[in-house]
């Protein structure tokens, strides 16, 4: 949160307008996330989902077997969340304080949230710091191949409409920068494909 000329900036706030506006629809390339993420975290284990929206992903999750907690910064994503799946467990938490113990769960799922986030490095910590040594992150996040930044680099327009600064996007990443973020903050075991316009991911947390 920062102040400048009077105006008091808040996340929270800039995200309870944004899910003001966003229609009450199925997540992008929720058939395509929802399969990678089932076949891959290890099978009936505790996860957490952060940013889980309005609760299609966690929805999935408890449907397969897993223990599920979803978390959002804003309260609307989550009054949606309860509303559609009452008896799933959302609940509201910061971006970098978990309401968790170290260790209460087996894995984290954090689908198209690192874009988001101000601080990405804080919130990877804090999730090493919930899920147990060993545990398994799972990502994904919108991919900046090489073409894609090749047309941005020719194209004043399009890289004006990609990076349009009152856009909900902070962060953009390729596969080289999301590796290098996940291993600054001591992930192992990383594997990163691409699927299409998204990166896949999933790392260990540390031993």
């Amino acid at each position: 949160m920062f102040a400048a000329q009077g105006y008091i900036f808040s996340p929270v706030s800039y995200f309870e307008r944004l899910w003001k506006e966003l229609p009450d629809t199925h997540p992008e390339h929720f058939e395509m996330r929802r399969d990678f993420l089932l076949a891959t975290l290890d099978p009936g284990s505790r996860v957490i989902d952060v940013g889980c929206g309005a609760g299609w992903f966690a929805a999935e999750l408890a449907h397969a077997g897993f223990a599920v907690v979803g978390v959002e910064v804003a309260a609307e994503p989550v009054r949606r969340a309860r509303e559609r799946f009452p008896r799933l467990d959302f609940r509201l938490a910061g971006e970098r304080q978990l309401p968790f113990d170290a260790d209460a769960f087996d894995g984290a799922w954090l689908g198209e949230v690192l874009e988001h986030v101000a601080d990405g490095i804080g919130l990877l910590e804090e999730l090493v710091r919930v899920v147990a040594p060993g545990g398994l992150l799972v990502l994904s996040t919108p991919d900046h191949g090489w073409m894609l930044r090749l047309r941005l680099g020719v194209s004043r327009a399009a890289f004006e409409r990609h990076f349009e600064p009152r856009a909900d996007h902070l962060r953009f990443f390729t596969a080289g920068t999301l590796r290098s973020l996940l291993e600054a903050v001591g992930f192992e075991q990383i594997a990163i494909r691409r699927a299409g316009a998204v990166l896949l991911a999933s790392a260990r947390t540390p031993r």
